[in-house]
């Protein structure tokens, strides 16, 4: 039982070094009530993140695109070592009574991650929130503040990470985006 625990450990613990990992299991954050998934529909660019494994890039950015069978499309682009990336999932709603509680897969083989609209008023300013349980014994969360544009003033994001603090996620480790430059050709 200890060495599958220990192995167990050291298969996940590479997988969230870069993330943050926290005792206990995820906070139960309260999200976008009347969620339009309509209107959240479109370009929005990451203003600030917890930092991720998967985002190393600057110029982050990601398309929602609501399709026929009422899947989303997501298209996610950043630019690494002055390559532009892009990579293409597949969300969901997963609670059709919570429609802010949707789902990302970027594979066929895993399941969909959490991705909770904690809040939006749909033409500025997202928060988004994803958490998963390792063992019930801690978690490693995601969080991010989106924009329609590449900026936004201090004070919106400030009142963004106000809403996740008293939502009991810990954003003292956040970090703005680098969203510099990212007009110009590679």
């Amino acid at each position: 039982m200890k060495f599958s625990l220990a192995l167990g450990f050291a298969f996940i613990l590479p997988l969230i070094r870069a993330q943050v990992p926290h005792w206990g299991p995820c906070p139960d954050p309260a999200v976008q009530t009347a969620f339009n998934l309509k209107q959240f529909m479109g370009r929005w660019f990451e203003i600030a993140k917890l930092p991720a494994q998967f985002e190393k890039g600057r110029c982050i950015e990601t398309n929602f695109t609501l399709k026929t069978d009422n899947s989303i499309r997501v298209v996610s682009s950043e630019i690494l070592k002055a390559e532009l990336r892009k990579i293409e999932g597949t969300g969901v709603v997963e609670d059709i009574k919570n429609p802010a509680k949707l789902g990302i897969s970027y594979s066929y083989v895993l399941p969909y991650s959490p991705y909770w609209i904690l809040s939006t008023d749909y033409v500025n300013v997202a928060l988004v929130y994803s958490c998963t349980d390792i063992l019930r014994l801690f978690h490693v969360d995601f969080a991010w503040i989106l924009g329609r544009t590449r900026s936004m003033p201090e004070a919106t994001v400030q009142k963004a990470m106000d809403t996740f603090a008293k939502n009991n996620i810990d954003v003292s480790r956040m970090i703005p985006s680098k969203q510099q430059g990212c007009d110009k050709t590679l």
